[in-house]
């Protein structure tokens, strides 16, 4: 169960009065230097140097595209070569107004196989959590073969995790977003010894969903109690995280680009919980994903999202 921001704002400053501390700030790290800005919209309009979008409240934003921008939908494509009507996610820098890189209709599939029917094109059942419900996908034959090498126990039970687009109401697997868990969903191996307060950061995989609000900034946590986010698979990890909840604040680092943000938990990451994999995006991050962030704050923390994964440190904001 989603819980909006306002909810969210209000447990913040409430758990920061009991504890009799200061309410940290959501945004990005001040010392981070010229701030990242996701932008989101419906294309209306583009060219080689210009994009025209209406956004989710409505308004219409022009922006530049930089000479050295690039765009992926489904591959790599000239910026002018999206098609007008799609939706894209824009990393944009001088205050949002200069695009740099462009997703095309982009969204991540992550789920416990359910079932899978067809002979070429496949049909794929997903059950992405009691909060999100269940989604069918669709694996195109010719991207087969390279989604079973990193899910080789491609049958009900176990995870999945695909990149891809939305295509005429369709969601299309196009790109593996990790090697897939050798345990079956249900199985996930236990965490180290109980998280005692001794660790002031924690590291691990920070990845991103697409069960958000589009122009939301926020994340989905593994360790919530199950009363308070209303989610009955919460608390489970193979990482030892301490349980916080529902507008806990966290402060996000990510190892690669060294770009750090104060992101509000707004969702339960039941699902996030269950992949004890690894991202290899800087080095070789510890098993385990901590965080699952919003396509916006990942973004904005320099993430690419045909990558899927950023290897990250967490601490409270």
């Amino acid at each position: 169960m989603r819980v909006g921001f306002p909810s969210v704002e209000r447990r913040r400053a409430l758990a920061a009065a009991a504890l009799g501390r200061e309410a940290g700030v959501p945004g990005p790290d001040p010392g981070d230097g010229a701030p990242l800005t996701a932008v989101a919209g419906e294309i209306l309009d583009v060219s080689p140097h210009l994009i025209i979008i209406e956004t989710v409240d409505g308004e219409e934003e022009r922006l530049v595209i930089a000479p050295w921008a690039t765009a992926w939908r489904g591959g790599d494509v000239a910026p002018a070569d999206l098609p007008v009507g799609g939706r894209v996610m824009m990393r944009a820098l001088r205050d949002g107004r200069v695009v740099e890189r462009i997703w095309g209709d982009v969204t991540r599939m992550t789920g416990t196989i359910v079932s899978i029917d067809g002979r070429k094109d496949l049909s794929v059942e997903l059950d992405c959590g009691s909060h999100r419900g269940r989604r069918t996908i669709v694996i195109p034959y010719r991207t087969t073969g390279r989604l079973r090498v990193r899910h080789p126990q491609f049958e009900p039970g176990y995870l999945f995790d695909a990149i891809g687009i939305r295509d005429q109401g369709e969601s299309h697997a196009l790109l593996p977003a990790t090697s897939q868990p050798a345990y079956p969903a249900k199985s996930v191996p236990s965490p180290p010894p109980a998280y005692a307060g001794q660790q002031p950061r924690i590291s691990g995989t920070a990845t991103w969903a697409d069960a958000f609000d589009e122009d939301e900034r926020g994340a989905a946590y593994p360790m919530l109690e199950r009363s308070d986010a209303g989610c009955p698979d919460a608390a489970v990890s193979c990482v030892g995280l301490p349980y916080l909840a529902i507008g806990s604040l966290l402060q996000v680092k990510n190892l690669c680009t060294t770009r750090s943000a104060n992101v509000p938990i707004v969702a339960c990451g039941c699902l996030a919980g269950r992949f004890c994999d690894r991202c290899v995006e800087c080095g070789t991050s510890p098993r385990g994903r901590i965080i699952e962030l919003s396509p916006s704050s990942f973004v904005e923390l320099g993430g690419e999202l045909t990558k899927g994964c950023f290897n990250a440190q967490i601490g409270l904001g």
